[in-house]
């Protein structure tokens, strides 16, 4: 007579559930090749219909940025100097505003392989990533762009007068601001870094002497002024993001 099989069934380790890629689809070279092609061409046309918007309201932008500079007196030093800065200015802003769409292809890009540990991660590491990006802005906009123009203004006050070129002034401002929201992506950095196991937080704070000197270095080169009042408030800037980017860690139990 053939008894059942009693046998108790093992509950699924919790392990291979998280490290497991739902919904494994096998695809190809070239079919991966081809998505990636069209998420690239549906973000460069976000991208261009950003641009385009941007171009269309680039003067409300162009004053808005200019604001920074007080009373400064701003001139065109050659013909259509203020017509390619607009380009400029509406290509920055452009790729600002469809950044968040960029994010989006990527995601979904990459999403069918990733586990359900680094699908866990994804959301709260992208969410994070925006705000702290769209935070240095801000911090470059209110705080750093005019500390250094107030240097540079009271610096030569007495002996020359602020006529300022165009072209100049937008490049130091729109580079210094997409530079800081790139260097507010540090506590992103930790807590990926952090919830897969490679640096805990004991082992980022053990690194602060490094940590100081990258940061000096980083505002150096990251500024496209030389003045000591902007490097030194971004560097700033990137040591408190580095310690709190370790709080952050240390909270999440890592």
């Amino acid at each position: 007579m053939a008894t059942a099989d009693t046998k108790p069934k093992l509950p699924p380790d919790p392990d291979l559930t998280v490290n497991e890629v739902p919904d494994d689809v096998e695809m190809s070279i070239f079919e991966h090749l081809e998505e990636l092609r069209l998420r690239l061409f549906v973000s460069l046309i976000a991208v261009a219909i950003a641009c385009v918007g941007c171009f269309l309201a680039v003067r409300p932008l162009v004053e808005w940025l200019e604001q920074p500079a007080q009373d400064v007196k701003f001139l065109q030093l050659a013909p259509g100097e203020f017509f390619f800065v607009s380009f400029k200015v509406a290509g920055y802003s452009g790729l600002i505003i469809s950044s968040p769409f960029i994010i989006y292809q990527v995601i979904k890009f990459v999403l069918p392989g990733l586990t359900r540990r680094e699908r866990r991660l994804l959301g709260p590491a992208v969410l994070a990533s925006g705000v702290l990006f769209f935070a240095g802005l801000a911090f470059s906009y209110w705080v750093l762009t005019p500390a250094a123009l107030s240097f540079f203004i009271s610096y030569g006050a007495d002996v020359v007068e602020q006529a300022w070129s165009i072209e100049s002034y937008f490049e130091f401002v729109l580079v210094l601001m997409f530079c800081t929201g790139l260097v507010f992506q540090v506590p992103v950095l930790q807590l990926i870094l952090g919830q897969l196991g490679i640096v805990s937080s004991g082992q980022m704070l053990q690194s602060w002497r490094y940590v100081i000197l990258v940061a000096v270095i980083l505002g150096a080169i990251l500024t496209p002024s030389t003045d000591p009042v902007t490097q030194s408030l971004l560097a700033g800037a990137v040591l408190g993001l580095y310690f709190g980017g370790i709080g952050v860690v240390r909270l999440m139990g890592k």
